[in-house]
């Protein structure tokens, strides 16, 4: 019985492989086959319409619309036009139309030859049908079918919180923002809050309104806090979600206390020490002996290029908030402008392309990371470190290396 449906199954897809090939040849071959009555359908159309404009020149000439004199030199113009397209006709029988047989031969040959070869050594013919049920019974690395396993599984059982807590973070590596929203709030509310499902929640929420830290996001990172108070992590959003109000200085504070904790070899700490900069910090003068306090970036003082003044700082912190977001943008048009002169400065990209994305300027930002990887390509650790960035702020690396 299993071979029975084996050799139909096998027959069913010869035979929709057969209709598709010829309803394809029908297609292309219409054209072809319907060229010369084409033509002969317009020249009769033009024919019955000037006819049509010769009895409606006599009505109007009977109502009194026009003179005879107008009614005479229409009428010949009309005419005219009417004899040039009878001239087209054939004054015989018309002959057979023309068929374009090379074509036709290729069409209705050649193709169907070409695709039934490149399917023998391409394809898999030989290969039994998978339906959707032995493919979630071995899913093997298919990400897609692995998604769609666990979902199964979360219909049937809701109440399954290490279900959510698996699927969270796959919904937001695959860029499903929102279906990891819901799984996130699933697995808090079923196994409890965590630092782990609290920042990835809070990310979350960032990536839903295109990296900013709302409310929200923020509330979620200050319970994440609260179970673990040294987490790098929160205590990075916290001070980034600062910078973004325009709380300068406070921003400052709070990247520099999270700088002072961390390990000289922390893998945040460069991302630390760029926005201290951003904000006004003095690296250079940082209290080397300071317990955790890592290395001052290069060009991370405040006179690299495009970095604030302590001048810039207290002034931002007189400015309202629409002043102060110009003013910023003012400095990154700066930064922006000194690359251009002078592309060597590592740290400088890194910076402009934070900046960007800080704006929520996506295009700025992938130019920006496209110019710096001109400058420093990616087979160098330097062009790696502006490609993990991008790949870290969701900026677009495609396109960004050529």
């Amino acid at each position: 019985m299993k071979a029975r449906f084996t050799y139909l199954g096998d027959m069913l897809f010869w035979i929709l492989v057969a209709v598709l090939t010829a309803a394809l040849a029908v297609i292309l071959l219409y054209p072809l086959l319907r060229g010369a009555k084409a033509a002969d359908n317009i020249r009769a159309g033009e024919a019955a319409v000037y006819r049509d404009q010769l009895r409606e020149l006599d009505r109007d000439l009977n109502g009194g619309l026009i003179t005879p004199e107008e009614a005479d030199y229409a009428r010949a113009e009309i005419g005219r036009r009417l004899i040039a397209v009878s001239a087209d006709e054939p004054a015989e029988t018309p002959k057979p139309a023309r068929h374009h047989h090379f074509t036709e031969a290729f069409v209705l040959l050649v193709l169907p030859v070409l695709g039934l070869c490149l399917y023998l050594t391409t394809g898999r013919p030989d290969l039994p049908s998978q339906p959707l049920e032995a493919r979630l019974e071995n899913p093997g690395n298919d990400v897609a079918v692995l998604i769609t396993k666990a979902e199964r599984h979360l219909a049937e059982k809701p109440d399954d919180g290490k279900g959510w807590d698996v699927l969270a973070p796959i919904y937001f590596r695959t860029m499903r923002v929102n279906d990891a929203q819901v799984a996130y709030r699933n697995a808090i509310r079923l196994l409890g809050p965590s630092p782990v499902r609290l920042d990835g929640l809070a990310e979350t929420l960032m990536a839903v309104s295109d990296g900013v830290v709302t409310e929200e996001a923020r509330q979620v990172l200050e319970q994440s806090l609260t179970l673990e108070p040294d987490n790098p992590r929160a205590r990075f959003y916290i001070a980034l979600s600062m910078e973004q109000a325009g709380r300068l200085d406070e921003a400052r504070q709070a990247f520099e206390a999270l700088a002072k904790q961390s390990p000289a070899d922390a893998p945040w700490l460069p991302l630390v020490n760029e926005h201290i900069a951003m904000n006004g910090g003095a690296k250079s003068g940082a209290d080397p002996a300071a317990p955790g306090a890592g290395p001052a970036a290069p060009g991370a003082g405040p006179a690299a290029p495009g970095n604030p003044t302590q001048q810039d700082v207290a002034a931002a912190e007189t400015m309202s908030a629409g002043d102060r977001q110009q003013m910023i943008r003012g400095m990154v048009d700066s930064l922006d402008a000194k690359l251009s002169e002078d592309p060597n400065n590592f740290e400088g990209w890194v910076r402009l392309v934070r900046s960007y994305a800080v704006l929520n300027d996506k295009d700025r930002a992938a130019g920006a990371l496209k110019r710096g990887l001109a400058a420093f390509p990616p087979p160098g650790e330097q062009g790696r470190q502006l490609l993990a960035l991008a790949r870290e702020l969701g900026i677009a690396t495609e396109g960004a290396t050529q």
